[in-house]
């Protein structure tokens, strides 16, 4: 069920921030690239560039097989890879530029914060863990059985209700276009910035409310979000 504005457990001038994952928190697409050449050299193929995975990220590990190898070869694709990315995970990923002073400062502020990531949850926790800002989120959410990948909007209306928060005092920060349809689909505000999988030519294209330049402008930004 959609949260309404009106039943929002957050005063008017609080906002909830949920914040996509690889290309916004951090720059994991080496970690992936590594899982996706180990299953793709044991299926047979030849494996991808770092800069051709970096522009197929970010619609679930399903999707990106079926972008690599075709349908057919997407659940072993999947079991290998989960079994090579827990080992380069933390290794070969690190935070984006300015991720903990963001974070510190929002927290500072009152603003309740949240992680929806087409990658499973699992993996999205021992990363920010191990960086050191996991504790910084009230949840951290990815597809599951019954939770469909982004744009669905499931994840993100299921952290509205865990929080108390509607669509009038929550924000989502993304840095490609299925974060623009999420939180466009559950109705709430969008940040995009650019450093990830997007340039800001691109972004540009893309319906938000705000392109950043820079994540560290999100907290000045957030000063001046309408209630």
């Amino acid at each position: 069920m959609r949260a309404s504005p009106h039943a929002s457990g957050l005063t008017p001038h609080v906002t909830f921030v949920v914040f996509d994952l690889d290309g916004t928190l951090i720059d994991g697409y080496a970690a992936i690239a590594d899982a996706l050449a180990f299953a793709m050299r044991r299926l047979g193929f030849k494996p991808l560039p770092l800069d051709q995975v970096r522009g197929m990220v970010g619609h679930g590990i399903e999707r990106l097989f079926e972008k690599a190898v075709g349908p057919d070869h997407v659940p072993e694709g999947v079991r290998l890879f989960r079994q090579r990315y827990p080992e380069v995970a933390v290794a070969k990923t690190s935070l984006m530029p300015d991720v903990p002073e963001v974070l510190a400062a929002l927290e500072a502020r009152g603003h309740p914060m949240a992680v929806a990531s087409n990658k499973p949850a699992e993996f999205s926790r021992m990363i920010l863990e191990a960086n050191g800002v996991g504790h910084h989120f009230r949840a951290v959410v990815g597809p599951e059985t019954r939770t469909p990948v982004k744009p669905d909007p499931t994840m993100l209306l299921r952290l509205m209700e865990k929080v108390g928060a509607g669509p009038a005092n929550t924000v989502a920060v993304g840095d490609m276009e299925i974060d623009s349809e999420f939180a466009r689909a559950a109705g709430c505000r969008v940040v995009l910035v650019p450093g990830g999988s997007r340039s800001r030519e691109e972004l540009s294209r893309i319906d938000s409310d705000v392109l950043l330049e820079q994540l560290k402008q999100l907290p000045s930004w957030l000063e001046r979000f309408p209630s």
